[in-house]
């Protein structure tokens, strides 16, 4: 299988800079391992809302965000915020109209995050998307690259010009072999980068009714208890069911020890926090990135608690001759870690393809 750009990784980077060299009119192929597009991106419907399991904000001053949205046809809204937050101490007392909603001011995408993964799908062409292939080792050609994948139905060959690792650098270094030489400087590189998101775990409930809204709350809450450190309203739009989400403050090795006990133990802080209607949920689920072998290695059990300062480093810049690019959210220079660096990594991807030498000639 031939083609002039490959790209590892269906997330929104990926997805991004496919869609530029599809208007383009540049070969290319999107292959994911997993069997679904969108990676940390995962918005699961209830009752036709969507909910958002990995990134759900975006912000003011975040400009590709708003024109992707634009372009695709979506909308967007304010993160609610109206009424009083609530704060849980250690033994479990809770007191009411502690400070304001911590992210008032930033915006969610209609329908959850996943709205843009389906849209920006929908304009590729469907035979370039290839899932649940998974890349083993990549080594420099005379002509390019050549790639192997792990594919349901056996092992898949590639060959492009040039490829894009559009996942975290720290799964592009554990998990592929690269059988031609990289500088220890470059895989060093990539493992000093911490994957965003990787070692948090979300939890979410879904309710019939907006129960904390009702008493005057917006949702918000704080604890020094736990599971849920931090918790806030993850409710579509307009209508319901209604939800709220929290990041868990147990590191992964205890998530793993307590297993299905944590959604026991949340949906009890639930109850203290906001009151006895929160023991019904219509569903209370949890997704732990740490667990997640296409997101975290074991360096990002324990994510950092600060944002880290991302880009892409030099050592990792014009290997085999610019033949092998690295081009997800961490590698983006402003907004690293973000939705908005993800679409930050397409374009800095796109500008350093020569896209009219790939125009001219394909594979």
């Amino acid at each position: 299988m031939n083609t002039d750009v490959l790209i590892v990784g269906g997330g929104l980077s990926g997805l991004a800079l496919a869609s530029k060299l599809e208007k383009s009119g540049v070969n290319y192929l999107v292959v994911e391992a997993n069997d679904r597009l969108g990676g940390r991106i995962l918005t699961k419907s209830v009752k036709e809302a969507g909910f958002d399991y990995g990134p759900a904000w975006f912000w003011p001053g975040q400009p590709r965000m708003a024109r992707a949205i634009e372009e695709l046809g979506l909308g967007y809204f304010g993160q609610y915020s109206n009424g009083s937050i609530k704060y849980e101490e250690s033994d479990g007392k809770v007191f009411a109209n502690r400070g304001f909603s911590s992210m008032q001011g930033s915006y969610r995408v209609k329908g959850g995050t996943g709205a843009l993964i389906n849209a920006l799908a929908q304009r590729l062409s469907k035979e370039n998307i290839l899932l649940s292939h998974v890349l083993h080792s990549v080594e420099q050609t005379v002509q390019g690259i050549s790639a192997e994948f792990n594919a349901p139905k056996g092992q898949v060959q590639i060959h492009a010009k040039k490829i894009v690792l559009a996942l975290p650098p720290r799964v592009a270094e554990e998990k592929i072999a690269f059988k031609s030489e990289i500088p220890q400087t470059a895989l060093q590189a990539m493992r000093q980068i911490p994957t965003w998101m990787a070692g948090q775990a979300k939890i979410l409930g879904i309710y019939d009714r907006p129960y904390w809204r009702d008493a005057g709350f917006s949702g918000d809450a704080m604890s020094r208890r736990g599971p849920m450190v931090e918790i806030h309203d993850a409710s579509p739009s307009e209508g319901g069911p209604y939800a709220l989400f929290g990041f868990v403050g147990f590191s992964a090795n205890d998530r793993l020890q307590l297993g299905d006990e944590i959604l026991k133990m949340a949906k009890e802080q639930l109850v203290n926090i906001f009151g006895p209607e929160m023991g019904n949920p219509l569903s209370l689920e949890i997704k732990d990135w740490a667990q997640d072998i296409r997101v975290a290695t074991p360096l990002d059990a324990n994510g950092p608690g600060y944002h880290p300062a991302y880009g892409l480093p030099a050592a990792m810049r014009n290997l085999w001759d610019g033949k092998l690019i690295f081009g997800s959210t961490e590698t983006a220079h402003q907004f690293g870690g973000f939705l908005e660096g993800a679409l930050e990594a397409a374009d800095q991807v796109f500008a350093t393809l020569n896209v009219k030498d790939l125009q001219k000639v394909s594979v």
